[in-house]
């Protein structure tokens, strides 16, 4: 059985840094395409940040330069470390994966994932 599970949100003022975790377990683990998703209330889930079997990464535009997606160690850990938080990344992340191991040419495109976890809340005060 394939899960996700994600943790290390919680509330932080502007300006500050919050880092995500994922753990998969199943077949699957970060040899495949994963990513982190997030989606605030009243608006669609959009993508993050993804990264494929070699460590090729991709970021939303609102998101480069203040975030960095990253594998562990161990095969199946995923890692989202947010720097320079505003308000604007209020919302709830999500750690997602692909049946594959590359993310394709549009690597942020939601429906191309397969897998998703529960989700943690990212609350950024002014």
């Amino acid at each position: 059985q394939v899960q996700l599970v994600e943790s290390g949100g919680g509330s932080v003022q502007a300006g500050g840094s919050l880092s995500l975790s994922c753990v998969a377990s199943g077949y699957l683990d970060s040899r495949y395409c994963m990513g982190w998703f997030r989606q605030a209330p009243g608006q669609e889930r959009e993508g993050v940040a993804t990264i494929d079997r070699y460590g090729r990464t991709n970021y939303a535009d609102s998101v480069k330069g203040r975030f960095t997606i990253s594998k562990g160690n161990a095969k199946n850990t995923l890692y989202l470390q947010m720097n320079s938080l505003i308000p604007e990344d209020t919302a709830m992340y999500y750690c997602a994966a692909r049946d594959l191991w590359y993310c394709g040419s549009s690597p942020l495109r939601r429906s191309d994932y397969l897998y998703w976890g529960q989700g943690t809340q990212v609350t950024v005060s002014s």
